[in-house]
């Protein structure tokens, strides 16, 4: 089973590739508003060396709390790649606070994928959203 998982806490951003037994990881720190090359980190995991986005069985990203604009980014790119390659997309919660890193967001999705019995249909990439634990009292325009 190959699964690609990203996360990103805002200042700091996590790629990692499970290809069976093996994992890939790459972690880079970036200025909190710098948006990291997706395709430098793809690169650096091993992408079309040892794997390409086709052989992906899954796709993860962790629902981190410490930056919201971070995991929209990341739930966003990878929701393209997996609606365009028909393959599940799994979001991971992160508890606030929490300095987990990509390899744990995929070992997780891996491990619910399976207890799932691989039912792909369960892990729409259409329904896999960011959520927030607090209510971000966005205001309205015109009301």
């Amino acid at each position: 089973m190959k699964v690609l998982a990203m996360n990103s806490s805002g200042d700091k951003t996590s790629i990692s590739v499970i290809l069976d037994d093996e994992i890939n990881s790459f972690t880079m720190s970036h200025e909190r508003k710098e948006r990291p090359n997706w395709d430098m980190f793809l690169d650096y995991v091993g992408h079309n060396q040892t794997f390409t986005l086709k052989e992906i069985d899954l796709f993860a990203f962790g629902n981190n709390q410490n930056s919201y604009t971070a995991t929209r980014t990341i739930a966003s790119y990878l929701k393209g790649l997996a609606i365009a390659l028909e393959k599940p997309l799994i979001s991971i919660d992160c508890a606030s606070g929490n300095d987990i890193e990509a390899d744990d967001i995929a070992m997780t999705a891996k491990e619910k994928y399976i207890k799932a019995d691989y039912k792909k249909d369960l892990f729409d990439p259409a329904e896999a959203n960011p959520s927030y634990k607090e209510d971000l009292k966005f205001k309205k325009i015109h009301e």
